[in-house]
């Protein structure tokens, strides 16, 4: 079943950012765009290239109104271990979410339950809760974080111009369609 159009499930989960450890919760993801990005775990190999590739493109997310989420089902204590113990993971400044009872991934159907760990799975959620995004690498592929700027210029877009569409390769600033019946077939 498809997660498209479903708002977030209610959840309460520890996390560490920046020095910190919080508590967020599905209303974390309500006022502003939200990505969320499950990987399978810390201390890890493809996973850190990852997250500091979604850092070097959180100025781009906060310019856009976004707030960056990484979950894995390690804890919110490993994760600060991580965090200071390796150069590329020290320089996160967006939320790291611990779920070791598996509840966000279970909500979010990105578990492994054989592995007890998470699928690379990255969602864009916007202001009301509402996921518009899905996208599931095998834990082998990781993600470019550049391609999911654009994705979600494109969600952005079409919130704000509902009778429109973003078709393949779409940029922000160039053409978008208006679906209707005069262009059936002349695409």
């Amino acid at each position: 079943m498809s997660l498209i159009g479903k708002e977030v499930l209610p959840f309460k989960a520890n996390a560490y950012r920046n020095g910190e450890f919080i508590e967020v919760t599905e209303e974390d993801f309500k006022g502003k765009w939200s990505i969320v990005c499950f990987y399978p775990a810390d201390f890890t190999f493809v996973c850190p290239t990852e997250l500091e590739d979604l850092q070097d493109n959180y100025e781009k997310f906060k310019e856009l109104d976004t707030e960056v989420y990484s979950v894995s089902t390690d804890t919110h204590f490993t994760h600060k271990a991580w965090h200071d113990s390796s150069e590329a993971i020290n320089r996160i400044t967006y939320t790291m979410i611990g779920d070791p009872a598996h509840v966000l991934s279970r909500n979010f159907d990105v578990l492994i339950e054989e592995e007890g760990q998470a699928d690379r799975g990255t969602f864009i959620i916007d202001p009301d809760g509402i996921i518009q995004s899905v996208e599931i690498n095998a834990g082998n592929i990781g993600r470019d974080a550049s391609v999911l700027v654009k994705k979600l210029k494109a969600a952005q877009y079409v919130r704000k111009f509902p009778t429109q569409v973003c078709p393949a390769k779409w940029d922000e600033g160039s053409e978008t369609l208006t679906p209707g019946i005069d262009l059936v077939g002349k695409i």
